[in-house]
């Protein structure tokens, strides 16, 4: 059962990276009436990846919410496979806001579709399943020596199938069941296990208890030998705890594991660079927990050697704040593709999230960096300000008009505050991990960030975030750090 849970808790970690994607799509068409030339740009990456990698979706087309009958505005790989009446029924009654799913197990190929409704327009996506539905567990994973099937709906009806590791259902042996919520929709898991998964102990007990009952029962002449024999079967046990604390151990480290590598493939793999511009960016895991933490980075090349960047940290930790973090990372990649100023997307990003609805809310700063007008422009949503080092003034943290973070109140204005960029710098921006510990005060934290920046300014950009990431927190810290750093004029 305990492997069955953390399965589960797995297929439900898969369901944020598909609604973002969607959801930034949907968002992007809305902010720009539809237009298919930017659509196609910008969800060609999900079914046409670079480097040989598997692509996300076979097919993502855009629909018109009042007219779905009417076709397809455009699509991006091949066509989609819904019939008119289908279409109408299923994105017609897509929520906003609402991730739907529906099987497609009538005829190959089979797969699986997805809708995504925000204002005038429906994004529609679909993926495949593997062919005859068989996907093997990957050896030495958590589920080594289980076989599994995963159906769509919270029944396990045969032709609700979607993948298995066996080539007959069901599944024969001790087994376990989860439903998990899948968008609108649900998805079950079975598992059985081919081997024990609670060791020898269990098996061995009965004829344990078996033999000890026979020499309490012996005669005071075999005292002697039953207590050298008991002696053993403590110390074989001492030895069947220790692999079971080992075992605990494993688990939790591949359960951490698992945790940031999700939270690293919901953070940018590369960041763009000019010629006048580097960019270098960490991100360090807190050291307390397993779960998913809210902070992040990005830089956007907007275009004209300028560069977008930004820092962000979401409350609290967990699958809820991954999936926010996510959903504010792509608006934001949305709204600077259509060119959008700094306080212009903080304004759009207030009406994303509620601290009332969610309980969630979000401190965002954004930096539009350009070097050919050498101005430099800030705008925060309760954020710490960045560091600028390498000019004149030394090391000094530019302040910006501070706003209220994103979630407290939909549709605030937040200001702008622009000055002149210096001939050569670097600004670096970052989360309150970095600066922030139990036995200081925040100015404290600030302050020694300020002095290590400067002390090693003479460092190349990527040996500098590194160096500050590993020394700045003095020896550790608990919550997680995002740093991200630009320079220029070098």
């Amino acid at each position: 059962k305990l492997r069955v849970a953390d399965a589960g808790a797995l297929l439900t970690g898969a369901l944020p990276q598909l609604q973002t994607s969607l959801a930034s799509a949907a968002e992007l068409a809305d902010a720009t009436n539809g237009n298919p030339a930017k659509f196609d740009r910008f969800v060609g990456p999900d079914t046409r990846p670079a480097n040989g990698a598997k692509a996300e979706f076979a097919s993502v087309s855009l629909w018109r919410a009042g007219s779905i009958a009417a076709g397809p505005l455009t699509h991006v790989g091949v066509p989609p496979r819904l019939p008119t009446t289908t279409a109408v029924s299923f994105l017609g009654g897509a929520r906003r806001g609402v991730l739907s799913v529906m099987g497609l197990l009538k005829s190959p190929p089979l797969g699986l579709g997805y809708a995504y409704a925000t204002g005038g327009y429906v994004v529609y996506a679909e993926s495949l399943l593997p062919p005859r539905r068989h996907a093997a567990i990957q050896k030495r994973s958590a589920f080594t020596g289980l076989n599994d099937a995963i159906y769509l709906g919270r029944s396990q009806r045969p032709q609700d199938l979607l993948t298995t590791n066996v080539s007959h259902l069901p599944l024969t042996g001790d087994t376990a069941s989860v439903i998990v919520p899948f968008g609108d929709n649900w998805l079950t898991l079975v598992m059985s296990s081919r081997i024990s998964l609670a060791g020898a102990l269990p098996r061995d007990l009965p004829w344990i208890i078996a033999i000890l009952g026979t020499l309490l029962s012996a005669a005071a002449a075999t005292l002697t030998l039953r207590l050298l024999q008991e002696r053993d079967a403590a110390e074989r046990f001492a030895q069947r705890l220790e692999v079971s604390a080992a075992e605990n151990r494993r688990l939790y480290a591949e359960q951490r594991t698992i945790a940031q590598t999700l939270q690293h493939a919901l953070l940018p793999s590369t960041l763009p660079q000019t010629l006048d511009l580097q960019t270098s960016a960490r991100y360090a895991p807190g050291e307390r927990g397993i779960e998913v933490g809210g902070d992040w980075y990005d830089v956007i090349d907007v275009g004209e050697e300028r560069m977008l960047l930004v820092v962000g940290d979401v409350s609290g930790r967990g699958l809820r704040a991954a999936t926010t973090m996510a959903a504010l990372r792509y608006a934001i990649r949305a709204y600077a593709t259509q060119g959008d100023s700094p306080p212009t997307i903080l304004t759009k990003l207030s009406r994303l999230v509620s601290v009332a609805e969610g309980g969630q809310l979000a401190t965002v700063l954004c930096v539009l960096i350009d070097p050919a007008r050498r101005v430099l422009s800030l705008a925060s949503a309760g954020h710490l300000p960045p560091l600028l080092i390498g000019d004149s003034a030394g090391g000094r943290y530019l302040q910006a008009e501070l706003g209220v973070p994103i979630g407290v109140e939909p549709g605030v204005a937040y200001g702008v505050r622009e000055m002149p960029l210096p001939e050569a710098g670097t600004l670096l921006a970052f989360t309150d991990g970095l600066v922030e510990t139990r036995s200081e005060s925040i100015d404290e934290g600030l302050e020694r960030m300020r002095a290590a920046a400067e002390a090693r300014a003479d460092l190349d950009l990527e040996d500098l975030v590194t160096r500050l990431v590993s020394e700045v927190p003095g020896g550790g810290t608990e919550d997680d750090i995002a740093i991200v750093g630009v320079r220029w004029g070098t």
